[in-house]
């Protein structure tokens, strides 16, 4: 499956850290990963949200590949309009999810203010 996740530039240094091959644990007060299914929802999300909300005004949207088989366990959540499609994976269960992803993370656009 391919998913998307628009990020900032604090949490794309992690992932470059990883080697590009993980997302970093969530922070206390974020108890889901929520990893997009469709580029124009990450791209929204990148574009609107990380770059007012982050200090350097920067917003990556990163694309990567996770084992069919194992995502087919969490459900899909519409949050929004219909194309407003994420996987909520429990903050607990990200290093496991980390372990399926295939091939490595992608910045595939940025956006800036």
């Amino acid at each position: 499956m391919i998913l998307y996740r628009p990020v900032g530039s604090a949490e794309l240094k992690l992932i470059e850290e990883s080697g590009f091959k993980s997302f970093p644990p969530r922070l206390p007060e974020q108890p889901i990963f929520y990893p997009v299914l469709n580029e124009k929802y990450a791209r929204e999300i990148a574009e609107k949200w990380n770059v007012k909300d982050t200090s350097d005004h920067k917003g990556y949207v990163t694309r990567f590949e996770v084992d069919d088989v194992y995502c087919s366990q969490y459900e899909v959540q519409i949050v929004g309009r219909s194309y407003h499609q994420e996987l909520w994976i429990p903050a607990e269960e990200l290093k496991i999810f980390n372990q399926h992803i295939i091939g490595k993370i992608q910045v595939i656009e940025v956006f800036s203010d």
